[in-house]
């Protein structure tokens, strides 16, 4: 560790000495390791009858932390999933857990905290208390997804100036055509699928009536299972819910009690004191015995492994070093290596086909949460998964999404699970082509070419394209949907006929998803884990292993130095430009990186909340 320090302070100093710029970094560094050095935490002493405080603002993501900054200490900005359900359910067995506290307000970042992420949270906070513990949960703004899963709450609690912001669900894109004509910039097409709408923030001032179709009957469908849950739960009718949310907009405490949203109205002090009763400090100054869900995950012990235990001796003598392995498809899919929160096509199937040539791991389930991305990309991904498919098990999870590239690499598993409220489908093929010929000829800037065939500058950003030139990259389109259909056919054993009628670019929810024949089952990713012990024969002897693993400290500084000055100046010119809403939506257009220029990617704009 010392040789470690001595050469990262070395290369700081280094750095401070030739980037005035990186000063910054480097003070931020020093600080952090100052940090590791004073940080050394010991595990949480877990007194019986303690809480456990789930703290809904950490953002919940489905694959682990890209960096594991454990050592460093201080706040979880993130936590993953199965970090959460795992802990909820290792509680519900734990004698020390005596119930559960939840508090704060959701805030997703990047694709964490979708709705079927917290379905499945929702499912393991069920299962606490179905084994007989009580779940306390304290609301001050609440919004819709917080609401939703604090209304699995046995004591469901309100602050008397608190609101539940649940109006119902909406999606409201960005339309940038009328500025992109201002600046003299203009947008050329090419797609398939009369729903394909990812271009559209591009093209137009307003959503077409097919985008508008598509997204209304999503929301439907998410909005009528979100009131499905949350009825029994609160033991109402879901009609009851949405005529509370029609009439209130922005539900009250005391509409929200009337209409049993909510068990009380009562401050944060009460509900601390009678937590205080119910562990055994009535009176004391101390706080509620408790442990948060971070810290107590850390030390849980793994819950019983799904699936069934084999008892044949002989069967888990052979099974023995038997793995599992979930592999995290959580981003944009790009071409190339990619970068953090990106799937890169030939990083991502370099990790599978080590997967694949790995003996020891005898089923794979793939976790998408993608809303798709380059075509190529996604492509040469799921060509390692059908390579994967001739010689072991291959079990898609969906996410919150797992629509169009994100379909395009689940469309071979040997089994799909999706939630209710998976985003998914997307089956549809666009291109864009942009070009600024107006805009440079406004600061007196002109283009002149010479060329050796008709179409060698066909990929110009300096003028339109032609008809023929469109033909061309037309057709390409043309052949990668037949391509995208073809493969989905053959995948899901449907006929070609079929998937047409349902493709066209267009958004199912998961539910849908199942009626049509995109998915196979309801279910989260444990469901998929312990389909793929059973596919694999393994009961429950088998260890799970997590992909792509978070780095460590001193290969994030590695990354950090090489990196992080470039990104900086890129975000900050953004920044300066733009509010976060506009550069969120801009952002899409870094991430069009395929080598044809032809993308599957759901509308970059459904931005549900």
């Amino acid at each position: 560790m010392k040789n470690f320090f001595t050469s990262l302070l070395g290369a700081l100093v280094a750095l401070l000495i030739f980037s005035v710029g990186g000063g910054l970094l480097v003070l931020g560094l020093l600080v952090a390791i100052a940090a590791l050095g004073s940080s050394e935490k010991a595990a949480p002493a877990i007194e019986r009858g303690s809480y456990l405080v789930f703290d809904l603002s950490t953002n919940i993501s489905d694959a682990p932390p890209a960096v594991d900054l454990s050592p460093l200490g201080g706040r979880d900005e993130s936590i993953q999933l199965r970090t959460v359900t795992r802990a909820l359910r290792a509680a519900a067995q734990d004698e020390r857990i005596a119930g559960v506290y939840l508090t704060g307000d959701i805030a997703p970042a990047a694709f964490g905290s979708g709705y079927a992420a917290l379905k499945e949270v929702r499912g393991a906070l069920a299962d606490f208390k179905a084994a007989g513990k009580p779940i306390t949960a304290y609301l001050t703004y609440a919004t819709t997804k917080s609401y939703y899963l604090a209304s699995i709450a046995s004591d469901l609690v309100i602050d008397p100036y608190g609101v539940i912001m649940m109006p119902g669900l909406a999606s409201e894109p960005v339309f940038f055509a009328g500025a992109f004509e201002k600046l003299g910039i203009n947008v050329q097409v090419t797609r398939v699928g009369k729903y394909k709408s990812a271009v559209e923030p591009f093209t137009r001032r307003e959503m077409s009536v097919e985008n508008r179709e598509e997204v209304q009957k999503l929301l439907n469908d998410i909005w009528s299972g979100l009131l499905a849950d949350i009825g029994p739960s609160r033991d109402i009718l879901p009609a009851s819910i949405q005529a509370t949310v029609d009439a209130e907009g922005l539900i009250r405490p005391e509409a929200a009690r009337t209409a049993h949203l909510v068990d009380r109205v009562a401050y944060r002090d009460e509900v601390y004191d009678a937590l205080k009763a119910r562990t055994g400090r009535l009176g004391s100054k101390e706080p509620f015995k408790q442990v948060s869900l971070v810290d107590y995950a850390k030390v849980a012990k793994e819950p019983r492994v799904l699936g069934k235990k084999s008892g044949d001796a002989a069967a888990k003598s052979a099974n023995r070093g038997a793995r599992i392995a979930v592999v995290y498809a959580e981003g944009e899919i790009v071409d190339g290596e990619g970068g953090s929160g990106d799937i890169g096509g030939n990083r991502f199937s370099r990790e599978l086909r080590k997967l694949r040539q790995d003996d020891h791991v005898k089923a794979v389930v793939l976790r998408v949460n993608s809303p798709g991305g380059s075509a190529s990309a996604s492509e040469v991904i799921q060509r390692e998964i059908r390579l994967i498919k001739k010689v072991k098990p291959v079990i898609i999870s969906m996410g919150s999404y797992a629509a169009s590239g994100g379909y395009w690499i689940s469309a071979y598993g040997d089994r799909i699970f999706a939630e209710p409220t998976t985003v998914t489908g997307s089956i549809g093929v666009f291109g864009i082509q942009f070009d600024i010929k107006k805009l440079a000829n406004d600061f007196g800037v002109t283009f002149d070419s010479v060329k050796t065939g008709k179409f060698a500058d066909t990929l110009t950003i300096s003028r339109p394209k032609t008809p023929e030139e469109l033909a061309v990259l037309q057709r390409m389109v043309d052949w990668i949907y037949g391509e995208f259909v073809a493969k989905v056919a053959e995948g899901r054993k449907l006929t070609p006929e079929k998937v047409e009628e349902i493709a066209q670019g267009r958004v199912w929810s998961g539910a849908e998803a199942l009626a049509i024949g995109l998915v196979d089952e309801l279910g989260g990713l444990d469901e998929a884990i312990s389909y793929a012990a059973e596919k694999a024969g393994l009961g429950g002897n088998y260890r799970m292993v997590e992909y792509p693993r978070p780095k460590d400290l001193f290969e994030a500084v590695q990354d950090l130095l090489g990196t992080a000055a470039s990104r900086y100046g890129q975000s900050s010119r953004l920044a300066a430009a733009m509010t976060a809403r506009i550069e969120s939506e801009l952002q899409s257009l870094r991430l069009l990186n395929d080598p044809n220029g032809i993308y599957a990617r759901m509308p970059m704009s459904l931005n549900i909340r």
